[in-house]
């Protein structure tokens, strides 16, 4: 990720409220039912619509019947694009008996910490690549310089062994 970009990504440009509907079930996930209505133009009336949202808890720390505050950050599997924000109120477990929330610092540092940590690999990958191909390229030409001994040697053989043979062939008496 570009610099840049990370500056413009991480301006929230929403916050939603919801409570956990289900949690535990999954590593790092938890699903979060936000409430929303819509409007009914037949009837000409409002509906409530919730939608639920899977949402990336880091450190499992959230429970079922928390209400919690999420953003939209970025994507973390097919079907989780947003990530827990702050608990709001919590339903069992006191907020400090559990593990910490991580801020929104914490987890774009970290973010950027794998991001750096990801492109040292991929340069390793890349200069070592780059030394196989020399390597590679060096051996090619070795072995044309070879292929060109071994025909060189072949045909001095074979014209060896041709002299040789006229040799032979004079030396017998008709």
């Amino acid at each position: 990720m570009a610099t840049h970009m990370v500056a413009a990504a991480q301006r929230t440009f929403r916050e939603l409220h919801g409570v956990v509907v289900s949690a535990g079930l999954m590593q790092k996930t938890v699903k979060v039912r936000v409430g929303g209505r819509e409007w009914n133009p037949l009837v000409k009336k409002h509906f409530n619509k919730p939608q639920s949202f899977l949402v990336h808890d880091p450190n499992d720390s959230l429970r079922t019947g928390d209400v919690v505050a999420i953003s939209p950050g970025w994507r973390m599997s097919r079907s989780k694009r947003h990530v827990v924000k702050r608990i709001i109120a919590p339903a069992q477990i006191p907020v400090e008996e559990r593990p910490p929330v991580p801020t929104e610092e914490e987890r774009w540092a970290e973010a950027l910490a794998k991001r750096a940590a990801k492109d040292d690999r991929r340069s390793v990958i890349k200069e070592a690549k780059a030394i196989r191909e020399a390597a590679e390229v060096h051996s090619k030409r070795e072995k044309r310089k070879l292929a060109k001994k071994v025909a060189k040697d072949a045909a001095a053989d074979k014209a060896e062994l041709e002299q040789q043979a006229e040799e032979m062939m004079r030396e017998q008496p008709s």
